[in-house]
């Protein structure tokens, strides 16, 4: 089980280049968020609302979103979006470090995504709740060790362009993460599975 001071290392050593950023809509950020569990790190995450002319409606998520003019930063801009979809509040201090920044192109979709992770200990879980219910219809938890475990691997069909594609997922209760959620997920475990602590299995 991997320990908070490992991934801290982890992150810190990947050394991800900085991003020119712009308080635009253009630029978007989300945050990836754990938690102390019962028996291991817990990751939290949003489905988001269904809404008409969201590209990601329904889907699962971290909290995050489009940066605002009065955002300084790429991690600002997770930081206040997480406080107003999930009433956690992050501060330098719960920053762990940043994932690979992805360019990200869908229709009606075009932006830079920004991913940071945080550490806020113990109690966050019971703290999370669903605050723009216009945006997000539920808060959950997941620990880290199911996202790596072979038996959460699943694969979902998805229509793209009107054609039926199917694409890996991990599956947790009635909630499938996938598609840019997955991507981001697989850029962290890409950066701490190279420690001893990683080592023994789950998905590739």
């Amino acid at each position: 089980m991997l320990s908070i001071e490992q991934i801290r290392s982890a992150l810190h050593g990947s050394r991800q280049g900085a991003v020119a950023f712009e308080p635009a809509p253009s630029q978007a950020a989300v945050a990836m968020i754990l938690a102390e569990g019962a028996a291991d790190l817990e990751v939290c995450f949003i489905r988001r609302a269904e809404r008409a002319g969201d590209p990601w409606s329904g889907q699962v998520a971290f909290p995050g979103g489009r940066a605002g003019p009065g955002d300084a930063d790429a991690m600002s801009v997770a930081e206040r979006e997480t406080w107003e979809e999930v009433g956690l509040r992050l501060h330098r201090d719960h920053r762990l470090g940043p994932l690979p920044v992805r360019a990200v192109t869908r229709p009606r979709a075009e932006l830079t995504l920004s991913p940071f992770v945080y550490y806020l200990g113990s109690g966050a879980q019971q703290q999370a709740v669903a605050r723009e219910i216009g945006e997000v219809a539920e808060v959950f938890w997941v620990p880290l060790g199911h996202l790596r475990a072979d038996h959460a691997a699943t694969e979902l069909e998805y229509p793209v362009g009107g054609v039926p594609s199917i694409f890996p997922g991990i599956r947790f209760n009635q909630h499938v993460i996938w598609g840019l959620t997955l991507s981001v997920l697989d850029s962290f475990f890409d950066l701490v599975r190279p420690l001893p602590a990683a080592a023994g299995g789950g998905r590739p």
